[in-house]
């Protein structure tokens, strides 16, 4: 396939490091957008985007999303192929605390995507989704094709309405877009607000972890490396209309226009516990527990139905956790030096 030029917001992040990272390494160029925010630790963003500067395909761009000129005057010079929407303010729980933040950055900044790739013709937007849109839901596996029309946090509802504000732009003007439900993402690099970091720190420094819903939550843990291979197969598949979808029956995932929706997830659901406990022996170290209730947003078991993934890119997360809690504890010794 020939190079590309690519859009990656939020290149800074754990996601869009590791994406930015392939892409580079295959021979695209990339501009990486970046606020570089203080949600968490800005050094460890700042040694993401230092790997990603040693390649000279790599142009960095310190932007914020709802900063709509700067946005404008980016793409208009841009000349993007495509652009991958990763940056956004992440995390159910916060967004207890501080919604605005959420509203601005996921829906302000996301339409300043949008109205970016349609003034510019960029020929495909695709853009993170997260698995908490099925919120309420309890069948398993969450398939793309369910109604998720109950979120149970302001966070999965943005990224519910990121869904709908791509449908309206790729059927008003024609924008091919592709929404990806992460599910539960881990690895190397990772965000220090997730439960991997703040398990790992925690008991290498001696103090207990706190275990919401006694350990008894079940999530799609999902390799790092099995969402960036799901990512770039996506980018190279640009949508069409599906021929097939009907409005007397509407099917969720596909559409008349070019807009698709997927799940990454590993299809393999791990009970918080046993996560634990491929962690402590991965450490040499036991945790001491400190067994909660389920916290306010948060959803008991998360689980993807990847069958369209696998039909359209012919790709399927399958990295266990014991292969990949090892690989980030591997990864956490050497940057920290514990």
């Amino acid at each position: 396939m020939s190079a590309k030029r690519v859009l990656v917001t939020g290149a800074a992040g754990f996601i869009g490091y590791h994406l930015a990272q392939r892409l580079l390494l295959r021979g695209d160029e990339v501009v990486g957008l970046d606020n570089l925010n203080d949600y968490y630790d800005v050094t460890l963003k700042q040694a993401r985007l230092a790997r990603l500067a040693v390649h000279p395909g790599f142009t960095p761009a310190r932007i914020s999303l709802e900063d709509r000129e700067a946005m404008a005057r980016l793409f208009a010079a841009g000349g993007f192929d495509a652009a991958v929407n990763l940056a956004a303010q992440a995390g159910v729980r916060y967004s207890l605390v501080n919604p605005h933040a959420y509203a601005e950055a996921n829906l302000v900044g996301f339409l300043n995507v949008l109205e970016g790739c349609r003034h510019n013709r960029v020929g495909h937007l695709v853009f993170a989704s997260s698995s908490s849109v099925y919120g309420a839901n309890r069948a398993m596996p969450f398939s793309v094709h369910h109604n998720v029309d109950h979120p149970v946090s302001l966070y999965a509802a943005t990224k519910k309405a990121n869904e709908l504000m791509a449908h309206a732009y790729a059927s008003l003007y024609g924008i091919p877009c592709t929404g990806l439900r992460f599910f539960t993402v881990y690895g190397p690099w990772g965000r220090p607000d997730m439960a991997l970091f703040l398990f790992t720190k925690a008991i290498l420094e001696g103090r207990p972890i706190e275990v919401f819903n006694h350990g008894r939550m079940r999530r799609d843990f999902t390799y790092i490396d099995d969402i960036v291979e799901g990512v770039v197969r996506v980018i190279d598949r640009v949508p069409a209309p599906d021929p097939a979808w009907s409005g007397m029956r509407p099917d969720s995932a596909t559409s008349y226009a070019p807009w698709r929706i997927y799940n990454i997830g590993n299809n393999e659901p791990v009970e918080l516990l046993r996560y634990i406990e491929v962690l402590e022996r991965c450490l040499g170290k036991t945790a001491e527990k400190l067994l909660l209730p389920l916290q306010a947003g948060d959803v008991p078991e998360t689980c993807a139905d990847v069958d369209d993934l696998v039909r359209d890119v012919g790709f399927k997360p399958a990295t266990t956790v014991e292969e990949g809690v090892a690989k980030f504890v591997a990864w956490y010794r050497d940057y920290y030096g514990v």
